[in-house]
């Protein structure tokens, strides 16, 4: 039997990262009696041991709420769970795409922080009622007042009407389901032919039941037995089964026009769907796609390679399954001289980085070598062509580049007024040129920053947490591509490029850099029985070296009288075998020394 649509709600909570969103979805779940309080456990919506660990929510999740109004109507409330960090702004865009609606949370003690007027950018984007929530009204820091007027003058909405709540006591719940009802609308009539037109905004694997999707219909409905067929990929599947999240999964007999849910259609192969596609009736199938959501570019990129060279087929299916759990993760096969058969991934950020390995070690027990982030820049070359090297190796010959561009972002720093001196030194030294200064309140400024990605991607989010004593917050987005004054910086041991240490740095950074490698490859290779020279080269030009001295054998030690030139003699010989030596020698360089400089921050 289909719900009626005027008693379906579709929403997300957003919210900067450890403002109360899991709680609230905690508080909202218990209330509504979804789940009991003997099966309730905090973050219930975080499935990950990361996501527990961290405190952090990394993947979306769709529960469905049945919640009786005052009135005595009951309405079907379909809550999609975001993350709130920045390098899964992807995953709240999609979950967006899904709903009418959105709930804003702010923390009553830290105010509107950068990542919360990113998420609310996002839902007006999607053209979605936002509803400003103010949490953690029960701490003795927080100012309400204050908090409202950021609201209005950072943001730009009313919070006349904002709910006051305490997520952790359950003050205020009651009023939040008064809002969705009356403050967001029900799913809209998409289209008047009826025809199954259902969203795909997530999936994941299971091993026993291959690919589940989660959808939102927008027309039509669908049910067991029926043949579908994905419009983008014009792929075509029989349905085994269909439900909601309750939180688990529980099937239904059909989900209709405005539900949310999931289908499970013997997908074995993560390839056969994408996210963002339509699914639709293969027998009247509608001829138009939902306007699905905008496919994001990855901006960070690093090779893993598997510790053991037999677990390349394995880690390679692991990645596919990640990269169906997570579309915002690309790879490709690559090879390195050092390190073998491995893959080349893109993410969104650092953290999306150290979750995706996290994940691969956990969930799939693969060890891997991971080599530093890097960011894609586009080189000119005089004969026209435009190349992107997003890995040195492929850097072409600097005689034939006319200029290089690298991807800029504006960076956006929320900080206490005490710490602009400390944001101001540490955007300086990665090359960042401030271009505007808002006072937010009498304690607090935003500052706007331009700057090169490849100057974030490493550590800088944990400096500003770090220098404003965790009260800063930060939020980026990409702006295009601007000239850099780029060089690719060579290894070379005994003479020879190591490819595997091979890097692209700013020219003024190029010289601490490279002495930087050379000194800690100096450390991790063992010594010979000749000189071994590692040298940091830009084209011909040597810019830094460092010296292995030979282990020495005492040719003398037989020597216990006699002329000195007897002696002489010997070093002599000693000395020219060691050249010879060095000429035909080979430095066998240890598995550990690509690990120490390839995590190299």
């Amino acid at each position: 039997m289909a719900i009626e649509k005027d008693k379906i709600r579709n929403f997300s909570i957003i919210a900067h990262i450890d403002h109360g969103k899991s709680t609230l979805a905690d508080r909202m779940l218990l209330y509504t009696n979804t789940v009991s309080e003997r099966e309730f456990r905090d973050q219930i919506l975080d499935d990950m041991d990361l996501e527990r660990e961290r405190g952090i929510t990394i993947k979306a999740r769709a529960v469905r709420l049945k919640y009786t109004h005052s009135d005595g109507t009951e309405y079907i409330l379909n809550l999609i769970d975001t993350p709130g960090h920045v390098d899964f702004a992807y995953e709240v865009s999609r979950s967006l795409a899904a709903c009418e609606g959105a709930l804003l949370l702010v923390d009553a003690s830290q105010g509107v922080e950068a990542q919360t007027v990113a998420n609310v950018h996002l839902a007006l984007e999607h053209d979605l009622a936002i509803v400003p929530i103010i949490n953690k009204i029960d701490l003795p820091a927080s100012h309400v007042d204050d908090v409202k007027h950021q609201i209005e003058d950072i943001i730009g909405i009313s919070a006349e009407d904002a709910i006051l709540v305490s997520a952790k006591t359950g003050l205020g719940v009651p009023d939040v389901f008064d809002a969705l009802i009356n403050r967001i609308p029900p799913p809209k009539k998409y289209a008047d032919d009826n025809r199954l037109r259902a969203l795909i905004f997530d999936s994941v694997y299971d091993m026993y039941r291959g690919v589940i999707v989660y959808i939102r219909i927008f027309s039509g409905m669908i049910r067991k037995g029926m043949i579908i067929r994905m419009i983008k990929r014009n792929t075509v599947f029989e349905v085994l089964e269909v439900g909601t999240f309750k939180p688990k999964a529980v099937p239904a007999t059909q989900l209709s026009d405005g539900e949310v849910g999931y289908v499970i259609a013997n997908i074995k192969t993560p390839k056969d769907i994408s996210i963002g596609d339509t699914i639709t009736d293969d027998k009247m199938a509608a001829k138009d796609a939902l306007p699905g959501f905008k496919m994001v570019q990855p901006m960070v990129f690093c090779g893993m390679y598997p510790m053991d060279t037999n677990e390349y087929e394995l880690l390679k299916d692991a990645l596919e399954k990640l990269q169906l759990n997570d579309s915002s993760f690309h790879f490709e096969p690559e090879t390195s001289i050092a390190l073998g058969f491995g893959f080349r991934c893109g993410f969104l950020g650092l953290l999306h980085m150290e979750i995706i390995q996290e994940r691969l070690q956990r969930e799939y027990d693969i060890d891997m070598v991971t080599t530093s982030p890097s960011v894609v820049y586009h080189v000119y070359q005089r004969n026209g062509q435009m190349m992107e090297i997003d890995n040195p190796v492929h850097f072409p010959d600097p005689s034939t580049i006319d200029y290089i561009e690298e991807p800029y972002i504006q960076v956006t720093i929320i900080c206490p007024n005490d710490y602009i001196g400390s944001m101001m030194q540490l955007t300086f030294e990665r090359r960042g040129e401030c271009k505007k200064t808002e006072t937010l309140d009498s304690n607090r400024v935003m500052i706007t920053y331009e700057m090169p990605l490849s100057e974030v991607i490493i550590d800088f989010y944990d400096k500003v947490k770090s220098l404003t004593r965790g009260y800063g917050s930060m939020d980026y987005e990409i702006i295009g591509y601007l000239p850099a004054d780029v060089v690719k910086v060579d290894l070379m041991v005994n003479g020879e490029v190591v490819d595997a240490f091979s890097f692209i740095v700013h020219k003024d950074k190029a010289y601490n850099r490279g002495k930087e490698v050379c000194d800690k490859l100096k450390q991790v290779i063992p010594r010979q029985m000749f000189q071994i020279a590692i040298q940091a080269a830009i084209g011909n030009k040597i810019i830094a070296r460092e010296t292995i001295t030979a282990l020495k054998k005492n040719v003398t030690a037989k020597c216990y009288g006699g002329d000195i030139t007897r002696k002489r003699k010997l070093w002599e010989k000693q000395k020219e075998g060691k050249k010879r030596m060095k000429l035909v020698g080979k430095v066998q360089i240890p598995q550990n020394a690509f690990l120490t400089v390839l995590k190299m921050d």
